[in-house]
């Protein structure tokens, strides 16, 4: 039983998915593509990042990225990993198990 409820936690979170687009989206696109981060790369393409709940919705993002017009790169689920300390992309030492 305890495995399937850890099946079941596992599967009911939402996968974190890394969507690549060719070209920088200005600030005004962050309420369209709400709970996503949009990071600007040094390619001149642009990262959005972030938590997706199902395959609708991925589908949905998917499809705004369609309507901008702009070309679709990559899109890649993402493995979750530790939390990290707000702002600095290293791990919280409180969350690391030795």
């Amino acid at each position: 039983m305890s495995d399937k409820q850890t099946y079941d936690e596992k599967h009911n979170q939402p996968q974190r998915y890394e969507i690549r687009i060719k070209g920088h989206l200005d600030d005004r696109w962050t309420d369209w593509f709400e709970g996503l981060t949009i990071t600007l790369e040094e390619d001149g393409n642009t990262l959005l990042t972030g938590p997706v709940v199902d395959q609708a919705a991925l589908h949905g993002l998917l499809k705004k990225v369609r309507d901008l017009g702009t070309p679709l790169v990559s899109v890649s689920p993402v493995e979750p990993g530790p939390p990290t300390t707000f702002g600095t992309g290293q791990a919280d030492v409180a969350n690391v198990k030795s």
